[in-house]
């Protein structure tokens, strides 16, 4: 349901040759999602062996999170929700940990038991009618981040209630996205990109020397950008409905869904996080679409090294306090 659509925002990029660097690009398919993994490297054969070992990173932390692989940790907590608390790996006991506390702050507007919801609303043309309003308070009867009982002493996960289940499909591929930009930077590649489709991770600065830019596009004309913003050393993620959504009554609902109350979002259609890194921003973007504009801006200001732009249904931009916008004219 939280899943992240179609990359809002596109990469400024220069393929090109400068004092013995090269910036070399690979697109491929993991995590069920498009990755472009950028590098600049002496050579493209170096290049090549950069992107490998981010791709086996990738790969690695796909094991790790996935509830769709039986084999998973996540698969195993799920399994034994209800009934008795798993062991699993450090890494992946923070990463719950850090989620939960992301559930606190949004006040549960991002919640990784998301993944117990009935899944009662359809975005592929076929809906012709509203669920009813009890279906729709009982789809999220099993969600609560309350119920995620963490115990540090043995790095266990308990789900309490049968039929509970956790995912990370609003915060894994930002998560990965890290992972791999971490590895990089240990193997010594002084600059480059993870994008994630539409989580993208970037550090050091193009082979040019100047810093990466991103244009915040109107998702209503995509020929169109609202603004040009350098990242450098940091994450910017966007969450957007305008391709996914369903209309009743003249009201737009994005398939981005509250966990609290079953009800999917509506009066936005693209919110863009910038922090320090992509597990964050993945995380913020889908609460703040959750949250709505008022009180999503409200948060991201009391938040250091966080910012956030959104674009509403009726294409306004809005943006938290220390955006600095250059228009792309």
């Amino acid at each position: 349901m939280l899943k992240k659509i179609s990359i809002l925002l596109f990469l400024l990029l220069t393929q090109f040759c400068v004092q013995g660097q090269i910036t070399h690009k690979r697109t491929l398919k993991l995590m069920g999602s498009r990755f472009d993994i950028t590098v600049v490297a002496k050579d493209t054969i170096q290049a090549n062996q950069y992107i490998d070992l981010a791709v086996l990173e990738i790969t690695r932390i796909e094991k790790l999170i996935s509830s769709w692989d039986i084999k998973s940790q996540t698969s195993e907590i799920n399994r034994n929700a209800g009934l008795k608390p798993v062991v699993v790996d450090k890494e992946l006991f923070d990463l719950i940990q850090r989620s939960l506390s992301i559930s606190k702050l949004t006040d549960g507007a991002f919640d990784i038991s998301y993944a117990s919801m009935d899944k009662i609303w359809k975005f592929d043309g076929s809906m012709k009618q509203m669920p009813s309003k009890t279906d729709i308070k009982a789809s999220v009867e099993k969600v609560g981040y309350e119920n995620v009982v963490l115990n540090s002493d043995n790095s266990s996960v308990f789900l309490k209630e049968k039929g509970m289940k956790i995912g990370f499909g609003a915060i894994g591929k930002g998560y990965a996205a890290d992972k791999a930009k971490s590895l990089l930077k240990s193997k010594g590649v002084a600059s480059g990109i993870i994008n994630a489709s539409g989580d993208m991770n970037t550090w050091g600065k193009q082979v040019s020397g100047d810093e990466w830019n991103v244009a915040i596009t109107n998702p209503l004309d995509k020929a169109k950008a609202y603004a040009l913003l350098p990242i450098s050393n940091g994450a910017v993620v966007t969450s957007g409905n305008y391709e996914k959504h369903v209309t009743f009554n003249n009201k737009r609902y994005s398939h981005i869904i509250d966990p609290r109350t079953g009800y999917p979002s509506s009066g936005i259609i693209s919110v863009t996080v910038f922090a320090p890194k992509a597990e964050l921003a993945d995380a913020l973007a889908t609460s703040v679409f959750v949250m709505g504009i008022d009180v999503g801006l409200n948060r991201v200001n009391q938040l250091q090294n966080i910012e956030c732009i959104i674009i509403d249904d009726n294409g306004n931009l809005f943006t938290s306090n220390n955006i600095k916008i250059k228009s792309d004219d």
